[in-house]
């Protein structure tokens, strides 16, 4: 049995057809399972009172993407925050930057993987317009003031202390208790001592006595005076 040309032409045409629906077939495949950017998200969150910017890959194929994450200022890089490498899967890998960001702060994410991804996630990740809040202090316990504390004492003592006039009175008294008592005839002489008549006496006799000289003068005197006559 010979083979016409028009059945050679007719297999070659098929053939074809089945490998150009193959190769079709494998290139839709390849790019379903090939990395995308738009399978990595970023999100700015709150780690206790720190911030920290998150990146997820859902990437089906897990292949290795490198995540740097940029803060932004006027459309320029400020600074590199990180650069960390993930691996996705379906149900979604995740990595964290630890960043104290702060309100309304922009940040550019570029994700490199292989030859299928090499740009930035659309749009720049924009943090929240309120902090991270911050852990309460307690409140100090109020100190006593200098009045309080001094005022303590004052109401604690019950007895009242005796005061310097009434110690200074009481020792004297003791003093002259404690001293010897004169005896009976020193204070008899004293007295004696002390309310004779002894001067008065020697007064009166010493003016008898003048006046008795004078008497007898006087009387002399007259009897001479008698006598010459």
């Amino acid at each position: 049995m010979s083979i016409t040309r028009r059945t050679v032409a007719r297999s070659v045409r098929i053939l074809g057809v089945a490998s150009a629906t193959a190769a079709l077939t494998l290139g839709v495949a390849g790019n379903a399972l090939a990395c995308n950017i738009k399978e990595f998200s970023a999100e700015a969150k709150c780690d206790g009172t720190k911030g920290v910017i998150t990146v997820t890959d859902v990437d089906p194929g897990g292949v290795p993407a490198t995540v740097s994450v940029f803060l932004e200022s006027n459309g320029a890089d400020v600074k590199k925050i990180g650069e960390q490498v993930v691996k996705g899967s379906r149900d979604g890998v995740t990595i964290t930057f630890e960043e104290d960001w702060l309100p309304n702060a922009q940040y550019r994410i570029h994700v490199k993987a292989e030859t299928y991804v090499d740009e930035d996630i659309k749009p720049n990740l924009k943090t929240p317009s309120t902090a991270c809040k911050t852990e309460d202090t307690p409140t100090p316990t109020p100190t006593p003031t200098p009045s309080e504390s001094a005022s303590t004492p004052a109401e604690e003592t019950d007895t009242p202390t005796p005061s310097a006039s009434e110690s200074s009175s009481t020792a004297p008294a003791d003093t002259a208790s404690s001293a010897p008592s004169p005896a009976a005839g020193e204070s008899n002489l004293a007295e004696t001592g002390a309310n004779s008549n002894t001067g008065i006496i020697a007064g009166i006799a010493a003016a008898l006595v003048a006046i008795g000289g004078g008497a007898v003068f006087f009387g002399m005197r007259r009897r001479g005076a008698n006598s010459s006559r």
